[in-house]
């Protein structure tokens, strides 16, 4: 290894408001992610709880708050509930296909329609097609985008519902950022199924984990991350499968009737890496 592999240097975000709890603070510790060895500091990154951001891997490092935790399902382990079996059968005729990191005008239009239902008002919804083409394109590790379509009727790909952009590591698939058609009036769950494609594609290619990046206990938007078992979260001291007796009470609490509730939103997404000043 070189010596900026073996030793990154990081820096320290500025305090920001929290997006998942109110009148908290988020700081962020992050570093470059390049060179040749990339894919390697990436990966044991991220058994550390750092998430990619572009070139950029990140976590979060608040002073007074360790509310973010770092999930991943194990894949080989997964047992689908009831529910999840009903939304992989309602969307088996889905085609998946492993694209390159590649941006297309027919990506970004759904991602503006997903935010646009999702998350209006959010930052990203500011989103120009530059600014999506180097969420995707700029990444110095191994990544695809996954995409979701209906079936073709003729010689044109079927519609484009769903999208995740994904690391491929050496213990597992990270899911970068995924966006679908919220408003499929035939397909309920598309947010759910991504996630459950990516355990079923793991697992099939021997890859123990996927990462679900952070967990909030008491923020809503983040409860559906506690739908898959076995989980397993990072603590102080290393990764540690949640008790089932605890995962349960979180899916009830998560599953519970809550006036009206989108059941596969997804939290709002970490900004570009753009948000991260390295210094000269």
């Amino acid at each position: 290894m070189t010596a900026p592999i073996r030793f990154p240097r990081f820096f320290v975000t500025s305090p920001a408001p929290c997006p998942y709890l109110p009148g908290k603070s988020e700081r962020k510790v992050f570093t470059e992610l390049r060179g040749d060895n990339a894919d390697e500091l990436n990966e044991a990154l991220g058994r550390i709880g750092f998430r990619r951001s572009q070139t950029v891997a990140y976590r979060p490092s608040c002073l007074d708050c360790q509310a973010c935790v770092s999930v991943r399902v194990v894949a080989g382990e997964f047992k689908a509930s009831s529910s999840q079996k009903r939304t992989l059968k309602a969307n088996e005729d889905l085609v998946a296909t492993e694209c390159r990191p590649w941006a297309t005008a027919e990506q970004f239009e759904l991602l503006q329609k997903y935010l646009a239902a999702r998350h209006p008002g959010g930052g990203m919804t500011q989103m120009e097609e530059t600014d999506f083409a180097d969420m995707v394109e700029h990444t110095s590790v191994t990544s695809y985008v996954i995409e979701y379509r209906e079936p073709a009727v003729g010689p044109e790909p079927g519609r484009l519902v769903g999208a995740c952009l994904t690391d491929y590591q050496g213990d597992g698939l990270s899911m970068i950022y995924s966006f679908y058609d919220p408003e499929h009036e035939d397909r309920a769950g598309l947010g759910n199924f991504i996630i459950l494609d990516h355990i079923r594609r793991a697992a099939a290619n021997g890859l123990p984990y996927v990462y679900l990046g952070y967990w909030v206990e008491g923020a809503e938007r983040m409860q559906y991350k506690v739908r898959y078992r076995p989980l397993e979260r990072l603590s102080r001291g290393g990764w540690e499968r949640m008790p089932d007796h605890e995962q349960k009470r979180h899916i009830a609490a998560a599953t519970a009737p809550r006036g009206k509730r989108r059941e596969d939103a997804l939290p709002a997404k970490d900004g570009l890496s753009a948000d991260y000043k390295i210094p000269d």
